[in-house]
């Protein structure tokens, strides 16, 4: 079988970490959620910036996303869904990789039900002051990531 490799921007992303793909796309747990359930879902080409995919590329990235957050929201028992892009370091992009941010909701998981937009920014800029290739992660450990990952994968196979 062979080993299916993953990167997320500049960074090397454990096959453990993966729940989902396809030949375009790919979803992953995130290492610094906002919520239980916040995951990410990425074209498998490394590609900055969302007007620059491909038309296929968009059209497997938004319906593995919706395919995925149905998963998850059952799964959660969550009633709704917030899908975000950052499109480039303007936007709060912290990984130049485009990347959709699937947190499934429930009622009151914020207070003001915006502040989930403040909470994905201020996770990235976290992640970019100590996201550092040559040091071990010090986020949730690659165990906690594959666990979870574990669980998800069953969702779909």
């Amino acid at each position: 079988m062979e080993v299916q490799q993953y990167k997320f921007g500049p960074y090397k992303i454990d096959q453990k970490e993966v729940f989902y793909s396809t030949d375009l796309s790919y979803a992953l747990v995130n290492l610094r959620p906002v919520n239980e359930s916040h995951v990410l879902v990425c074209p498998r080409r490394e590609v900055k910036r969302f007007v620059d995919l491909t038309a296929e590329e968009t059209n497997d990235l938004w319906i593995s996303a919706q395919k995925i957050g149905k998963q998850l929201e059952n799964y959660h028992k969550a009633s709704s869904l917030t899908f975000t892009i950052q499109d480039g370091p303007h936007a709060g992009q912290t990984v130049p990789h485009v990347h959709i941010h699937i947190l499934p909701r429930k009622g009151g998981d914020f207070e003001n039900n915006d502040e989930i937009y403040e909470a994905i920014d201020e996770k990235e800029k976290e992640l970019k002051k100590t996201f550092d290739l040559d040091k071990e992660r010090t986020d949730r450990s690659i165990d906690e990531m594959a666990q979870e990952a574990a669980e998800y994968r069953k969702l779909f196979f």
